[in-house]
């Protein structure tokens, strides 16, 4: 078996530690930066009958479209589903397509397709 560099490096890296690594508490420096940047980010400027408007109109168009595109919850078990439905149809489509090619082929090329007869 060749050793290439990636098993090679694979084979060389550390396994894993069985148990969690301790994190140790971010230093005061950071601590600061973070709550100084929370001080100084500006109040959120939403406007709360805005807000409630923009609710009240997410709903309404949820119901919308619920009801335009609803679809049954349950599909009762003798109605085919939509899916088979498409396939069963292209499958028609494909035989009547076929059958109508063999009859042309037929007319066309007479003799051919049926049966000498001596």
């Amino acid at each position: 078996m060749k050793t290439g560099p990636a098993t090679t490096a694979a084979a060389a890296a550390p396994a894993l530690p069985a148990v969690p690594v301790e994190r140790r508490p971010p230093p005061d420096g950071y601590r600061r930066a973070i709550e100084a940047h929370r001080q100084a980010a500006p109040p959120s400027r939403v406007d709360p009958g805005i807000a409630e408007a923009m609710e009240r109109q997410n709903q309404a168009m949820r119901e919308l479209s619920r009801r335009a595109f609803s679809e049954p919850d349950v599909v009762p078990d003798d109605v085919t589903a939509p899916i088979e439905q498409a396939r069963l149809e292209c499958r028609r489509q494909a035989a009547a397509t076929e059958a109508a090619a063999l009859r042309r082929a037929r007319v066309a090329l007479p003799g051919r397709g049926r049966p000498r007869t001596v």
